[in-house]
């Protein structure tokens, strides 16, 4: 069975990286995503990682929220299903979910607006846990201004995994630090999940340089994958960054997919990695909280 030697005591865990161009079509996402779920699941990988948009990315704006289902929809069920038949965990980053009739908020044109929502599906085909997007990606120099679409999470999410504990996150949460000292300190995360759409402008000037910052600060495994090239030739005509990446506790690149290329890379967690960064430099047992603020336990 897929992925039961990774999920042995004291093993290393083998992983799935997906870098795929999702479109604004839902059929044509799931049948790429089924094809690297089964790929990554016949290497022996206990846990699959897809990036922000993995089952739909709009090409005008509206369609996002257009698209949002209830994670028990039809969408979100094809997904635990797949998980299910390959025997693997799922990391779904950046689902459209719908609100509930309480929460219903109007955004751009008239549509109703939706939560971007990671979530973690076991092998089972159960859903483990959902985030919802906490920081919401309002860069209007970029032409994207997420809240017109989507409304912000208010909670920190974590879970246990074949991989470790595991910080679940979307894209530009990456930025604000505190969301991962929280994950680690409080939590206690090894592995962060990043979950991405990253821009061309920002991605160059920034992508590997946060996750590399986050997993040297956090002493955790940084899992990032992410969308590559041009979605949609049609509409906005927008364009991702690429360039999947698996950093590891002490901060050094274990696996870069690139910017243009399709597929999936295996990687091993190695949880004694982790145990012997954080035995070296024990960041934990060495903060400050007394002078500057906080209180993780």
């Amino acid at each position: 069975m897929p992925g039961e030697e990774a999920n042995a005591p004291g093993m290393r865990t083998k992983l799935g990286l997906v870098q795929m161009c999702s479109r604004n079509n839902k059929e044509v996402n799931f049948q790429e995503c089924s094809r690297l779920v089964a790929e990554a699941a016949a290497k022996g990988c206990a846990l699959v990682t897809l990036p922000e948009c993995f089952s739909f990315i709009g090409a005008q704006p509206g369609d996002a929220p257009r698209a949002a289902e209830p994670l028990s929809g039809p969408t979100m069920q094809r997904y635990c299903a797949l998980a299910r038949q390959h025997k693997v965990w799922l990391s779904l980053g950046g689902f459209q979910e719908l609100c509930t009739s309480e929460e219903k908020e109007v955004g751009e044109g008239g549509q109703m607006k939706a939560y971007n929502t990671h979530v973690v599906v076991d092998a089972e085909g159960r859903i483990v846990t959902s985030y919802r997007k906490i920081h919401l990606f309002d860069a209007p120099f970029t032409g994207l201004v997420e809240s017109r679409q989507a409304l912000a999470g208010s909670e920190v999410v974590s879970c246990s995994s074949p991989a470790g504990e595991l910080g679940v996150t979307v894209c530009y949460d990456v930025r604000f630090p505190e969301l991962y000292q929280r994950l680690r300190f409080d939590r206690g995360c090894e592995v962060m999940l990043v979950p991405s759409a990253f821009t061309m402008e920002t991605g160059e000037a920034h992508w590997e340089l946060l996750l590399r910052a986050r997993a040297v600060e956090s002493q955790c495994y940084v899992v990032a994958a992410a969308q590559a090239g041009l979605h949609n030739e049609d509409g906005n005509r927008r364009t991702s960054w690429g360039h999947s990446l698996v950093v590891d506790p002490w901060g050094k690149v274990v696996e870069d997919m690139g910017g243009s290329e399709i597929g999936i890379r295996v990687v091993e967690i190695d949880r004694e990695a982790i145990r012997k960064v954080r035995e070296r430099m024990p960041l934990k047992d060495q903060r400050r909280y007394d002078l500057y603020g906080g209180s993780y336990s």
